[in-house]
């Protein structure tokens, strides 16, 4: 794991010491094993390394091979290893030793600008060609590891993170109006649509699944991968399914144990992360190696408000994971005296960009800190898991089998569904065919009152965004135009953006952390072969989720696999935490609301019945109130601004 940097000066001007140090110095304030750097005329590469793989301890980075006449300086950890060395002929002594980087240089010697198809892993890389005088560089297909650069007549300059490229001279830190407005106009997690772009003008993004070309005269940018559904996966039995995708996910978990450190995994109550650490624990007692859990759970003190079929506190089903799995060292971190608002400075300073997680913010933070203190450098996530392991919509599925007039099998699964779930059939039945024949209501799609965008219309004007934003499937209210469960599967596979905001957190926390966030779930193994099951593998016998359900029995405990009664909700007590911030909080957004630079970009209406609802008694259960959301994400880019 490293960041990685690098500057070409077209113009064929030396890289002065100067430059090298104006692009090497803001990323001292990481941790690292090593820092190099390879520097010819009018080209400069930097490596600022982290070492968590066995084979990345003392790997020369930049690499300079003088055979091939190419330097490489990768960020990256590669998962199929073990295909590549097949498939690049390397002798078995070799195999033993060799690098990542090397594997990458390998294959992009063997197969050129196409050689990011043939990798799998969280990488993003950079190779100066000096034979054919350009840089060749690639993004991994979800974007799990950050690329940024800057591009004009006379220099090109890249950097993993932003901080480097803005203290070059050349570089201007004028802001990205485009950016902002999509950020303010886009529900949900998602920060923007457009992912070449970044907060600041003169700085750009390689998008995930990209490849990056630069020459003297050219730059260009290229799609290498596209996640689809190219057929549908026809088996003998349900339990060939079940057998061949723990083939598949035990590999992926496998190969992201790989590491010289400790192995850590953010452990909730559900399936997706339960699912990995029984499988990652498997294979780590056969190494004698123990597996360390972490789990956000809310303050001693905090009054559980959530409905009867919720919870905030997941520990009870956690514990019986962790008994039940064995081989782990568990740890519940209630972070007391931490909080979302207290928090915005110091996250804003690690992802250098606006977020919107700020519900969770101080707890996913939270756990890179303890992993680190206890030695981890893999900790193992799901954050994929409900749109590729445990996909499976039960009452989406029986609305396809109403429509295709299987009523009897429909019924029959009601039946046991409504078991499952401990509610009537009768009931049940009337969700499903709401489903199947949704009634459309005259002019149920008004923009009225609080259901407003966000942005200041003069604004949303000048940027164009509604007209960007369209392009991509989204509406005025930057909510998907698609309402159908398998066109949003779908449509999230093949957009870019719906990951890169998670995964610049993760690139960033793992850089400040000296830890690498993995997921198994995100495998492009594994969701290839998701995406190509059948849709009854998903919802069987009055199961949702049912492949995972069925992939893990005899590895999680039946209270876990089969729970379909209680489903926990992290960050519940987000609110709460802030009551003793609340004053202040209030203080901000008046100062806020009357800054009128600020109310040029934002919807000045919207944000002051926003402010309103303040008035009243702030209680824990406003946590997912929208006025408080409008709050959030308006602080949150007001103090980004500012």
């Amino acid at each position: 794991m490293s960041a990685i940097a690098g500057l070409y000066n077209k113009d064929k001007v030396t890289v002065t010491i100067e430059q090298i140090s104006r692009i090497m110095e803001p990323l001292t304030q990481y941790p690292a094993d090593d820092i190099q750097v390879w520097n010819k005329e009018n080209v400069f590469i930097g490596c600022h390394a982290q070492w968590i793989t066995p084979e990345s301890v003392n790997e020369q980075l930049p690499y300079f091979d003088y055979e091939r006449q190419m330097v490489i300086t990768v960020d990256a950890i590669i998962d199929n290893r073990q295909e590549l060395l097949e498939r690049l002929q390397l002798d078995r002594e070799e195999r033993k030793v060799v690098s990542d980087s090397l594997l990458i240089l390998l294959a992009y010697q063997k197969w050129g600008e196409e050689c990011p198809k043939y990798l799998n892993g969280d990488f993003a890389f950079m190779i100066w060609d000096k034979k054919q005088q350009k840089f060749f560089g690639a993004r991994d297909f979800s974007g799990g590891r950050t690329l940024y650069y800057y591009n004009c007549f006379s220099h090109f300059a890249f950097c993993t993170m932003i901080a480097p490229l803005l203290n070059l001279p050349f570089v201007s830190e004028t802001i990205n109006e485009e950016w902002i407005a999509e950020f303010l106009v886009i529900a949900g997690m998602v920060d923007v649509v457009d992912t070449t772009i970044t907060p600041y003008k003169d700085i750009k993004q390689l998008p995930p699944a990209h490849s990056i070309t630069v020459t003297s005269g050219s730059i260009s940018l290229k799609r290498y991968c596209m996640l689809k559904s190219e057929s549908t996966l026809y088996l003998n039995s349900d339990e060939e399914y079940v057998e061949a995708f723990q083939e598949v996910f035990q590999e992926a978990v496998n190969s992201r144990l790989r590491t010289h450190k400790k192995v850590g995994a953010q452990l909730s109550g559900g399936l997706d992360s339960g699912s990995i650490v029984s499988f990652a624990s498997r294979k780590l007692r056969q190494e004698n190696k123990q597996l360390y859990t972490y789990s956000y759970v809310p303050t001693a003190n905090f009054n559980d408000y959530t409905a009867s079929h919720l919870t905030a506190n997941e520990t009870p089903f956690i514990k019986s994971t962790v008994n039940y799995v064995g081989g782990i060292k568990d740890y519940y971190l209630e972070f007391q005296g931490r909080d979302s608002y207290s928090e915005i400075d110091n996250l804003m300073d690690i992802t250098e960009i606006p977020y919107k997680f700020y519900v969770n913010s101080f707890w996913l933070k939270g756990i890179f800190e303890q992993a680190n203190n206890h030695g981890v450098g893999i900790l193992l996530n799901g954050g994929r898991g409900n749109l590729s392991i445990s996909w499976g919509n039960a009452l989406n599925y029986y609305a396809v089998l109403i429509k295709r007039l299987r009523w009897i099998h429909a019924l029959k699964e009601i039946g046991k569904f409504s078991q499952n779930v401990g509610s009537g059939r009768k009931r049940v039945i009337s969700s499903v065919f709401k489903l199947a024949f949704p009634i459309q209501l005259i002019n149920s799609d008004s923009r009225t009152g609080t259901d407003s965008p966000l942005i200041n219309p003069d604004f949303a004007a000048q940027t164009k965004v509604y007209e960007r934003i369209s392009k991509h499937g989204f509406d005025r209210l930057g909510k998907s135009v698609l309402r159908d469960p398998y066109e949003l599967r779908k449509q999230h596979f093949e957009q870019l953006c719906q990951w890169n905001a998670s995964n610049t957190l993760s690139t960033k926390l793992s850089l400040r952390y000296a830890l690498w966030k993995r997921d198994p779930t995100n495998d492009v193994r594994v969701i290839r072969y998701c995406l190509s099951l059948p849709e009854s593998q998903y919802v069987q016998n009055g199961l949702n989720r049912a492949l995972i359900r069925r992939a893990t029995e005899n590895l999680l405990p039946d209270d876990v696999r089969l729970n379909m009664k209680v489903r926990g909700v992290q960050g519940a007590d987000w609110v709460f935490r802030m009551i003793p911030k609340w004053a202040e909080f209030k203080n901000e957004v008046d100062r806020m609301c009357n800054d009128n630079s600020f109310m040029r970009i934002v919807n000045h209406k919207k944000l002051l019945e926003a402010k309103a609802q303040l008035k009243e008694d702030v209680m824990p259960e406003h946590a997912y109130s929208n006025h408080l959301k409008v709050l959030m994400d308006s602080l949150i880019m007001y103090r980004f601004l500012n």
